[in-house]
């Protein structure tokens, strides 16, 4: 069948990107499900900086590819073997495939499957296969998704069955901002409630991490970016106080606000300035979260001494150490009750027409997640 999807054919492509269009709206092939696959109609697809950061090369993948890989659809039709869905089931997407059978999922760590990291580099889906082409040859699949188009083939095991009445917007952002932002601080970090927390920055996966920290029982969450307006936003949500990143003394200023500092500290930004701050956050004895992705060959100088007399943990959270089949229901269920109130990270709804444009918001941190909506 023929679908309209956001394709980018080159990184690297200068900002602002409404006038240098690295993304175009194309008319491509996508081929029926295979042996384990389902085909799905996107309702709703968020923009993320993961997809950004392949936009502008920070993240390099295979090209041509049609990027997207936080959505909710519908689901249309069922490869073979598929006997667990049925067509007009909702789901969200997941962008980490994963297979069941590597060491990494026996362990109950689906987030580092060893085939679906493998699969997502190459631009295929999990079994090596691709399903979207043009005139002029393969297009890939990002993250084994592909969900900036209106509808999509995936494995079996990228998407998880929710209930029919969660809008498709707000059941989008279940598929990245919060399995990443919440999953970090309750299956990462593992934070016990009355524990101090901070987070640095506050795109949709940072706030997520402080609707998380709000809701894990934390007794003082400091939120830490260079926008006033997404810091007045982290206070609406549940911050107890703000901090800008860009001050001199922020590093100090968190130090004071925690008695010397936090217990836990969550870097969201993907910068190694950000990590290097959130370790001087971070208290004698606690836990340095990052979820960040900075540019490949990036490092981070770590004082090893003070690393091992001091107690301290860096972890790295891909996915917020998620199990998605059992953490997308529970936290749906949180956000039914109020405790998770995802949708205040809605900053608006866009259509697949001006994606560009988007991106320009995403770039330039004027907003925190858009939605485009079929």
């Amino acid at each position: 069948m023929q679908v309209r999807a956001a394709v980018l054919r080159h990184m690297n492509v200068a900002p602002p990107y409404a006038q240098s269009k690295p993304i175009a709206i194309e008319t491509i092939e996508l081929a029926p499900p295979g042996p384990g696959e389902v085909l799905v109609r996107i309702r709703a697809a968020g923009l993320c900086h993961s997809d950004l950061s392949v936009i502008n090369g920070d993240r390099p993948r295979p090209m041509p590819m049609a990027l997207g890989h936080e959505a909710a659809g519908v689901v249309e039709t069922l490869g073979e073997g598929v006997s667990d869905l049925e067509p007009g089931d909702h789901v969200v997407m997941v962008f980490m495939p994963s297979c069941g059978h590597c060491l990494p999922c026996a362990e109950g760590r689906p987030a580092l499957c060893e085939p679906g990291a493998k699969a997502n580099a190459a631009g295929t889906l999990i079994n090596g296969t691709v399903r979207l082409s043009s005139p002029a040859g393969h297009v890939h699949h990002h993250l084994g998704v592909s969900a900036f188009a209106e509808y999509a083939v995936v494995s079996r095991n990228s998407v998880v069955k929710i209930d029919r009445d969660l809008p498709f917007v707000e059941a989008a952002l279940f598929g990245c901002a919060v399995l990443t932002g919440v999953g970090a601080v309750v299956n990462t970090a593992q934070l016990r409630a009355g524990s101090t927390a901070v987070v640095i920055g506050l795109g949709g996966v940072g706030l997520a991490s402080v609707l998380g920290a709000r809701a894990a029982g934390a007794s003082k969450i400091i939120a830490v970016d260079l926008s006033p307006e997404k810091l007045a936003l982290a206070r609406e949500v549940g911050a107890t106080a703000v901090v800008n990143g860009g001050d001199a003394d922020a590093v100090e200023q968190v130090r004071r606000l925690t008695g010397g500092g936090a217990d836990y500290v969550f870097e969201m930004a993907g910068s190694i300035r950000a990590l290097e701050n959130a370790m001087q956050m971070t208290k004698r004895g606690g836990m340095t979260v990052t979820a960040g992705l900075p540019p490949p060959g990036s490092a981070l100088a770590v004082n090893v001494v003070q690393l091992v007399g001091e107690e301290r943990t860096l972890k790295g959270s891909y996915i917020g150490t998620c199990v998605p089949l059992r953490d997308i229901p529970r936290f749906i269920e949180l956000y039914r009750d109020g405790r998770l109130p995802v949708d205040r990270l809605l900053s608006g709804k866009l259509k697949l027409d001006d994606i560009n444009e988007g991106f320009d918001r995403l770039h330039d941190g004027s907003a925190v997640r858009q939605v485009i909506e079929f």
